[in-house]
């Protein structure tokens, strides 16, 4: 009964229809509960002169006020520069800087409390923008830069040159379930914390850090969260930490539930970039240099900018060979909360803007831009070193932009939508094809682990533990799948249990789209180990069986629930009758199991010029997509018509699963370069803080047709089972939709280049008509776009 490549339902699929999946605010609540709020910065930049909390302590209810004071370990911390603070001490960096720890006995007195809190600050002025930023040399880590070839002499002999400058903004996370902890006292300091996290590990390690306990004092434990990602790799600390620090003071639970509003305002997002380039290139497209420097909002702190920043770098000329390249990236800090990872990790700011340059080329040659893109693609036995020199093997990006061009009939539809633009007086077409080349690992070479435990039952099931958090990905349900596939028995004999440190130490988090890759295959390690002690236990039965028969463990057969030996088919045991069996004589029935992917390395400051180098990913997951719009050339309003999404991902252990990561990835791509757009006044205070003012997709905004497929390719030996990463890759592809609108202005803006901000929203796409429209009519207009930097 092997279940591998079988449409398995996803593991909470009932509960979440049912409505009894539990999330953190789900669990009972305890008899002496606390309910922990906090008092935030209400300016973007200044120095505390007063805090006053005479009053707010006397507010029925309150149990307790704790500041930085009162941590009682270190303030500071970070996943790679320790720059940050859990609680201000003198200087508010950010609108929502956590200021005060409020303990209360209820909702109502903590929200009391809060208005009573006064204080006075000294405002500092804010930088707000990248520009300011770059302005007043503010920033974050040291630039990082990669280069190879000579791309003054690739400018040299270039027919055609271009500049400009890209603008990319951020993206809320709009997960379902807020940030969330609950934090449980015990003996001796000790704390047992569940948390709504991505990275239960760092959670711990923050925890001991600032509160001046031992690691193994603390034991977080995550079931589930209602979406994360990449808002809960690093900013679920915060709200874990101070109830733990609640928890920790007054010896009763603490909970901390942020509401939706007060999430939005308060943590991090996407990183905006703004970028310049310059691209050299012949008569019929083939780029020959390619200059790029990237500038990203890491906002107050550096969380887990670098990284981000890093896989930008490192997917800046997407899925095409340059010979001659010089990519820069430089994090500005801003006073705004420190931004950090989300789905795709500054592989679709970077993806964007290259998509950018290409329709640019294809504008300026007045050619096809799917020409330009298949003339520049990577190629299989040439062609195909990447700028940081590993090699871009099983490329399918050939077969990818092949097959895709045919089924999503994209010449006789680029016809219509010329056509169409010619004759209609009130709409505008626009037709896009873009791919990605998506590099899958973790560029920290030391996070490319995984561990599990698995402990098999005298009744035959199992439970699964590993260093994955579940947050509706699936990651549980294709781990239940190999490990049932591992015994041939049925998924609905294993379960996947919640994750723990106390079970899983010293876990990577759950990103990079690495889990299933890494903690799967440790699950699968773990299994092979227990299996070869089940053999032995079958030999030694069925020799007992039939003394003819020598013990032979490759003559042991796992099949349909049933173990028998080849040689004697008819003498079958149950597996749950030989886990008996085994547990009689002794044999362990449980076993951890790890994997770290080997051959991978990278060194930012290699040879004598010091750019980036080495080999970050184990393999890469390619994919094309060709979206079509139709917009109101009166109102600005964009309708998407179709998307055709095609993905190489290998082997998939669940399709429908990976389906499903497929079209949300894409959709939530799609918002991201369309509606979803974050608002701030001039004080640096997000105004777009709820449903009601930001606009992800709804049902109405998918397009009419959506087709999904992917190719057949087992050729990804490196991975466990063939596999390849799904969760992220097709996020990118999202951009198509952008590009397609790119595509649909060219029609109009009369010999210049059609200037886009992202997102494409209503907005911004009727400025840019009111703009051509004026150059038609002969008017000069300055075309406003993003300002060059230097």
């Amino acid at each position: 009964m092997p279940s591998l490549g079988k449409n398995i339902p996803h593991d909470s699929a009932k509960g979440h229809v049912a409505g009894e999946s539990i999330y953190i605010d789900d669990m009972p609540f305890a008899r002496n509960e606390l309910v922990v709020d906090f008092f935030w910065s209400p300016v973007a930049h200044g120095k505390i002169k007063e805090l006053d909390l005479s009053a707010a302590k006397k507010v029925p209810g309150i149990v307790g006020l704790y500041t930085y004071k009162d941590l009682g370990g270190t303030n500071l911390f970070g996943p790679s520069i320790k720059d940050e603070v859990l609680l201000v001490e003198d200087t508010c960096e950010f609108i929502g800087h956590p200021i005060v720890v409020i303990a209360a006995e209820n909702s109502q007195a903590a929200k009391a409390a809060k208005s009573c809190i006064k204080i006075e600050i000294d405002e500092l002025k804010p930088i707000l923008s990248i520009e300011e930023a770059i302005a007043r040399k503010n920033f974050i880590g040291p630039p990082r830069t990669i280069r190879t070839g000579n791309p003054e002499a690739g400018f040299a002999a270039a027919q055609h040159v271009l500049e400009g400058s890209f603008f990319s903004g951020g993206q809320e996370h709009f997960y379902l379930e807020s940030q969330a902890a609950i934090a449980y006292p015990g003996e001796h300091g000790q704390l047992v914390v569940h948390s709504s996290t991505q990275n239960p590990t760092e959670v711990q390690d923050v925890i001991a850090h600032v509160l001046g306990l031992k690691q193994n004092q603390v034991v977080v434990t995550t079931k589930r969260m209602g979406g994360g990602f990449g808002g809960k790799e690093c900013q679920a600390t915060h709200p874990a930490a101070m109830a733990s620090l609640v928890a920790l003071k007054t010896k009763r639970p603490a909970r901390i539930v942020l509401d939706v509003d007060t999430d939005m305002q308060v943590t991090g997002k996407r990183h905006p970039f703004h970028n310049r380039y310059k691209v050299g290139f012949t008569g019929d497209g083939k780029i020959t240099a390619l200059k790029i420097a990237l500038y990203s909002d890491g906002g107050a702190a550096c969380d887990l900018s670098l990284a981000v920043m890093s896989k930008a770098l490192l997917h800046a000329e997407n899925a095409y060979f340059v010979d001659n390249a010089e990519f820069t990236g430089t994090i500005c800090k801003t006073n705004y909360p420190p931004n950090t990872a989300f789905r795709g990790f500054g592989c679709p700011q970077a993806v964007a803007n290259m998509e950018n340059i290409i329709e640019e080329i294809a504008a300026f040659l007045k050619k096809d831009a799917l020409d330009i893109r298949l003339l520049n693609i990577y190629g299989v036995e040439e062609r195909n070193l990447t700028p940081y020199g590993q090699i871009v093997t099983n490329n399918t990006l050939a077969k990818l932009f092949s097959e895709l061009e045919r089924s999503a009939d994209y010449r006789n539809r680029m016809a219509q939508v010329k056509a169409f633009n010619q004759s209609s007086k009130t709409h505008l077409k626009g037709l896009s094809l873009i791919p990605v080349k998506f590099g899958v690992s973790f560029g920290q070479k030391h996070m490319n682990q995984g561990s599990a435990l698995v402990n098999l039952y005298q009744d035959g099931t199992i439970q699964v533990s590993t260093g994955a958090t579940e947050m509706g990905q699936g990651v549980n349900t294709n781990i239940r799948q190999l490990v049932a596939d591992e015994f041939d028995i049925p998924v609905d004999s294993v379960l996947v249990m919640p994750t723990s440190t106390e079970k899983n130490n010293n876990s990577s988090p759950t990103a990079a789209s690495s889990a299933t890759d890494l903690n799967g295959q440790a699950a699968v390690n773990a299994c092979e180990k227990i299996r070869e002690r089940l053999v032995v236990s079958a030999g030694h039965y069925f020799n007992s069986v039939d003394p003819a028969l020598s013990s032979s463990a490759h003559e042991i057969v796992f099949e349909n629930g049933q173990v028998f030996d080849r040689r004697n088919p008819e003498a079958k045991l149950t597996f749950a009758k030989l886990v008996q069996r085994a547990y009689l004589d002794k044999v362990s029935l449980g076993e951890r199991g790890f994997h770290a992917h080997q051959g991978l390395h990278f060194d930012w400051e290699s040879g004598s010029d010091k750019t980036g180098s080495g080999i970050p990913y184990l393999y890469f997951t390619f994919g094309c997509a060709v979206a079509s719009v139709i917009i109101d050339r009166f109102t600005g309003d964009l309708k998407i018509e179709r998307v055709d999404v095609l993905m190489d991902i290998g082997r998939s252990i669940n399709p429908g699963v990976s389906r499903g990561q497929i079209a949300g990835a894409f959709v939530q791509g799609m918002g991201w370069v369309t509606t979803e757009e974050l608002k701030y006044s001039d004080k640096g205070a997000l105004l777009s803080h709820s449903p009601t003012t930001y606009k992800i997709p709804n049902i109405q905004d998918l397009p009419d047709v959506f087709k999904i497929d992917w190719i057949e390719n087992n050729e990804n030996t490196v991975n466990l089972k063939g596999t390849k990463a799904v969760g992220e890759p097709p996020f990118v592809l999202g951009a198509a939709v952008w590009t397609a609108v790119k595509h649909a202005l060219s029609f109009v803006s009369k010999d210049q280049v059609a200037r886009l901000r992202l997102p494409a929203t209503n907005e911004e796409i009727l400025t840019r008509l009111t703009q051509y429209e004026k150059l038609q009519a002969g008017a000069e207009v300055q075309l406003k776009q993003p300002a060059l930097l230097p």
